[in-house]
């Protein structure tokens, strides 16, 4: 059996091997009830016989710095063990407060015990990780930065994106959050080359707004785009896949999202559903529910991003900057 993008007779036919798929028109399945104990499930996909193994994480991370390392040490081992080169985790993956303030009590810099231990796991297991939105002592006692950190497989720090859009939301039925009292926006779009493609670097919050997503691809080359994330339950229900799926189309772009989920506290509950897209909008990986513990696996086949915008050249169609100098040049 064989996946055709496009159309039946264009592009590169994706065998489809060892398939076990949740279909993306559909909604997942209601979640079974919870174990006291973590239970890690995953879904495998192989897209390509040419792809690189990726994972998109899902926890449910709480304020306990060391359970919270030895999830993550466990999903890097099952990650390791099936031979997935980048493991991408999710936004607050080494912490979620349960009350006000201890975010910044726990905040370190970037070469602090917390950031080397992760460096450590990334060596020692020989992988690529993605550590979306770690709490980064920012520039004054009142502030951190939710700093995305890519570490490669020798420990070392590659980049870092510290997140632009902050999330000073009043949700619906939900909660008011305001991320902007205790956290410094970052300033820079970052990409980074890795064995997998080069990498977009985003943050959560940050996929409501696709200008940051079009320069990642546009200026920057991005051929696969890091959203981690900690959606609210309201939120991610409306719109989470959608906005997934739209960034991937407009861009053409992988997209890998690892999320948090469910209840971290009485307080706070994230959506869950972590997902692997591929540059045509279609899912390729997410778990059989959207709250366990567990690793969605596909592969990355970076032929199938230039074939998608051979077949399609949006970049070379792109119209609106010489409408706006012709617009401006008109009003004078």
């Amino acid at each position: 059996m064989a996946l055709s993008l496009l159309t039946p007779n264009s592009l590169t036919k994706i065998p489809l091997t060892k398939l076990r798929f949740v279909p993306s028109l559909s909604p997942p399945p209601p979640p079974p009830p919870r174990a006291a104990s973590v239970s890690f499930r995953r879904l495998s996909i192989m897209s390509s016989s040419n792809g690189i193994k990726v994972g998109a994480a899902q926890m449910t991370s709480t304020n306990d710095l060391d359970a919270n390392f030895n999830t993550c040490s466990r999903l890097v081992q099952e990650a390791a063990a099936e031979g997935v080169k980048l493991l991408c985790f999710p936004e607050t993956f080494s912490f979620v407060g349960m009350k006000a303030g201890e975010s910044l009590q726990i905040a370190e810099p970037l070469d602090g015990p917390t950031m080397r231990r992760y460096c450590s796991l990334a060596r020692d297991s020989n992988i690529w990780l993605s550590l979306g939105g770690f709490q980064e002592k920012g520039p004054d006692d009142a502030h951190l930065y939710n700093t995305h950190v890519l570490v490669d497989n020798y420990g070392n720090i590659k980049n870092i994106y510290r997140k632009i859009h902050l999330f000073d939301v009043d949700v619906p039925g939900n909660m008011t959050y305001k991320e902007s009292d205790f956290t410094t926006a970052g300033t820079d779009i970052v990409a980074e080359d890795s064995p997998i493609g080069r990498l977009g670097l985003t943050v959560c919050y940050d996929l409501r707004f696709p200008e940051l997503y079009q320069q990642l691809r546009f200026q920057h080359n991005a051929q696969i785009l890091l959203v981690p994330s900690a959606f609210t339950k309201v939120t991610g229900e409306a719109h989470w896949e959608i906005l997934l799926r739209a960034r991937a189309i407009e861009t053409q772009c992988y997209v890998i999202a690892a999320a948090q989920a469910g209840k971290h506290n009485e307080k706070r509950e994230s959506y869950g559903d972590s997902l692997i897209i591929d540059p045509w909008g279609k899912i390729l990986a997410r778990l059989p529910d959207r709250l366990s513990t567990g690793i969605a696996i596909a592969d990355i086949d970076l032929s199938i991003v230039d074939a998608v915008r051979t077949r399609m050249p949006i970049s070379e169609h792109k119209r609106l900057e010489s409408c706006q100098k012709i617009s401006s040049l008109s009003s004078l």
